[in-house]
C-alpha cells in the first residue's frame, strides 16, 4: 500500500494488508466481485468505537472543569461526519481509496460520508496493527489543533439557508428524506432541501440530520451564498 499515505498518517504498518483493507470501499468490492468481508465496513465499525474512546479520554483530561453535557456536545462536534471528512482531506486520504468506477465517477473521493468512514477504518486498522497507544497518538495529533474551535466553528447550513430565504420570503425551507440505504448499523440517508416546491439542494449523510445539513450546504452553493 502507498508509502505516501503512511507518511501522511505518521504511522508505518507492520501488516500492510490492514491498510489496504481500510481503504477498500464496498463499491470496489462489489464491482470486483470480492467477498463482502473484503470491504472496510468492519474496520470502520471498530475505528468508530476506538475514536470515541480516545476523544472521550482526551476531552476528560483536557477540560477538567467542563460538565458532562458540554463534554458530550464537544465530542459530537469533533467526531461528526463533516469534521472527520475534513481531517481525511488534510491527510489526502481520498487519493488512496479503492472505489468502484461508478462511485469514483460520482465524486466519491470527495464525499463526506466516504471520507469519514475511511478515516475511521484506518483508525481501526492502526488499532489492530499497533495497539491503542499508537492510534491514540494519531488521534491526538489530528485533534489537538482543532479541539478548542470545534464548537465555535461548526457551521449550521440550515440556519444560514433559512436566514437567506427570509430576506425575500416568509416560507421556510422544507427537508425531505428521499432515500435510505445500507444495513441498520450503517444507514446512508439522502435528503432534499426545497423552497416553494423548488428543489434547492440534495445531500447525503450517515444520519438524517447530517443529510439535511449537506442538502442545505448544496442549496447555498447553488444559490451562490457564501458560508
Amino acid at each position: 500500500m502507498s508509502d505516501q499515505l503512511q507518511t501522511n498518517l505518521g504511522y508505518t504498518f507492520k501488516r500492510h494488508s490492514l491498510l489496504k483493507h481500510a481503504v477498500t470501499h464496498a463499491s470496489f468490492v462489489h464491482e470486483q466481485k470480492l467477498n463482502q468481508s473484503d470491504s472496510n465496513e468492519r474496520l470502520e465499525f471498530l475505528g468508530d468505537a476506538v475514536l470515541e474512546l480516545c476523544i472521550s479520554d482526551f476531552l476528560y483530561h483536557r477540560y477538567p472543569d467542563m460538565p458532562e453535557g458540554d463534554l458530550t456536545k464537544k465530542r459530537a462536534a469533533l467526531v461528526c461526519e463533516s469534521s472527520l471528512a475534513n481531517l481525511a482531506r488534510s491527510l489526502s486520504i481520498g487519493t488512496f481509496i479503492l472505489l468502484g468506477q461508478g462511485e469514483a465517477t460520482e465524486g466519491g473521493r470527495e464525499k463526506d460520508s466516504i471520507l469519514s468512514d475511511v478515516l475511521e477504518s484506518i483508525l481501526g486498522a492502526i488499532y489492530l496493527d499497533g495497539g491503542l497507544e499508537e492510534v491514540r497518538a494519531l488521534i491526538l495529533r489530528l485533534y489537538e489543533p482543532i479541539a478548542d474551535k470545534a464548537l465555535n466553528n461548526k457551521k449550521d447550513y440550515k440556519t444560514t439557508l433559512q436566514e437567506y430565504l427570509q430576506k425575500t420570503s416568509h416560507e421556510t425551507a422544507v427537508y425531505t428524506i428521499i432515500k435510505e440505504t445500507g444495513p441498520a448499523h450503517k444507514k446512508l440517508f439522502t435528503a432534499q432541501a426545497a423552497h416553494k416546491t423548488k428543489i434547492l439542494g440534495t445531500g447525503k449523510g450517515g444520519s438524517k440530520k447530517t443529510a439535511e445539513q449537506e442538502a442545505a450546504r448544496m442549496a447555498l452553493k447553488g444559490l451562490k451564498v457564501s458560508v
